[in-house]
């Protein structure tokens, strides 16, 4: 992004924040009670700018990682995929938290009084501000990420954080929750950082792209992809191009890796889609090529009946949201690539409405064929659960912040997770009081 442009967006970001005081103030449930909001009351904590919007100031300063500069522009959705485009994007992931702080700026049930919240929000960009232990000069004092917010928390109106012990504070940790879990007492050099090892924060909801097998603090929730529809109608005219679309290929991959002689999932899906080439695409994305060209990958997958999600570095894949929304049926080798993973946007009892599921070892170390199985599911039964794929669009996507009321009305992924956070809040206190 263009120097000139960057402090422009800033200084819009920030008038939208200091809109959010006037915006609380005037959902405040002792001025306008509002019984849509009972038990749903949120606090934005107001917290220095270093702790946000500083640390977007310096997205050129970690060239190891990348410059992130264009990925800020339009609120964290990024630059669009071309000039007249009205819901495509080149959206990088790690944005989710400054795509959280911008919509829940909309939010309705906005309270300035802590007392009064079901839920404080700390809009805080724990990713972005991890940056400089994973990539920069701090890398050596990653137990040390979080203790400054800690601090503050400690020292600025105390009582917010004390009146239940952070229970019922929560933030959006836009990066894998291994990322934060290094152990306090590690000390050889390892990557990560140490945030969700702190006893500090152990009380405080975590909402991060894939968190751990034995989650406690962290849930996790939907990737953000290219797609940020403004109205109903935008919405509704890619859901109908996606019905319309004909599935000429049986599957996809579309990722990276499978290239050495090494055994694993990666592998055997190349080495088959290489002999089968008339029922199978692969889409390249080695090196990132595919990270913010959504053209790269989403033609193909509407063309393709079922899309291949391998585990990669970590069991979750964006592409998963991705194939979700070009209705290609994601088919999982791993049950912590979703079924584990995301609860409150895509129903843990319903997988077999809308995916395929092979363990990987069927594959890797049985010799079982993915073309051979896909192709056995009746015509009918794929057909059945591509509606289903396509009924959960709206579920997995961040539509664009300032939407059109017809479409604020259908909950999206930031609806839904706020929804999940506050019940998530709401039955850890209780828990918490019992004892």
């Amino acid at each position: 992004m263009p120097s000139s442009i960057l402090p422009f967006f800033l200084f819009s970001l920030l008038i939208s924040v200091s809109l959010s005081t006037s915006r609380q103030t005037q959902s405040d449930p002792s001025i306008s009670p509002n019984p849509d909001c009972r038990g749903r009351w949120i606090h934005i904590r107001n917290l220095p700018s270093r702790f946000n919007l500083d640390l977007l100031a310096n997205c050129s300063h970690y060239p190891v990682y990348d410059n992130f500069c264009p990925y800020i522009a339009n609120h964290g959705l990024g630059q669009k995929t071309h000039s007249r485009s009205h819901s495509w994007y080149r959206t990088d992931p790690d944005m989710l938290e400054l795509i959280f702080h911008r919509r829940i700026l909309e939010y309705r049930c906005l309270t300035p009084d802590p007392t009064k919240a079901d839920a404080i929000y700390l809009p805080y960009y724990a990713g972005l501000d991890a940056l400089r232990y994973l990539y920069g000069s701090d890398v050596n004092s990653s137990a040390e990420h979080g203790l400054d917010l800690f601090d503050f928390l400690q020292k600025d109106k105390p009582q917010i954080w004390d009146r239940n012990y952070g229970h019922d504070h929560f933030l959006v940790m836009a990066r894998v929750a291994w990322d934060f879990s290094r152990p306090l007492t590690y000390d050889l050099p390892e990557w990560g950082t140490s945030f969700l090892e702190l006893p500090e924060f152990y009380n405080v909801t975590a909402l991060t792209l894939e968190s751990r097998a034995w989650p406690w603090q962290e849930h996790a929730i939907p990737y953000p992809t290219s797609f940020h529809p403004p109205s109903l109608d935008r919405l509704e005219s890619w859901l109908s191009r996606v019905r319309r679309s004909r599935r000429t290929k049986l599957m996809l991959f579309a990722g990276g890796g499978g290239v050495a002689s090494a055994p694993n999932i990666r592998h055997s899906i190349r080495t088959e889609c290489e002999n089968r080439t008339n029922l199978c695409d692969i889409v390249d994305c080695s090196k990132g090529v595919c990270e913010h060209d959504p053209i790269r990958y989403m033609r193909p997958m509407l063309r393709s009946s079922f899309c291949l999600q391998p585990p990669g570095d970590t069991p979750t894949r964006r592409s998963t949201f991705d194939s979700i929304l070009a209705g290609c049926i994601p088919v999982f080798f791993e049950e912590l690539s979703a079924k584990s993973q995301f609860g409150w946007h895509l129903p843990e009892g319903e997988y077999t409405n809308f995916s395929v599921y092979i363990p990987k070892e069927e594959v890797v170390l049985g010799g079982r064929k993915i073309t051979e199985l896909l192709m056995g599911i009746p015509s009918a039964d794929v057909s059945r659960m591509r509606e289903r794929v396509l009924e959960l669009v709206p579920r997995v996507m961040y539509r664009r912040h300032g939407s059109s009321e017809a479409l604020r009305a259908i909950p999206d992924a930031f609806d839904i997770a706020v929804e999940g956070t506050i019940r998530r809040i709401k039955s850890r206190r209780e828990a918490e009081h019992v004892r």
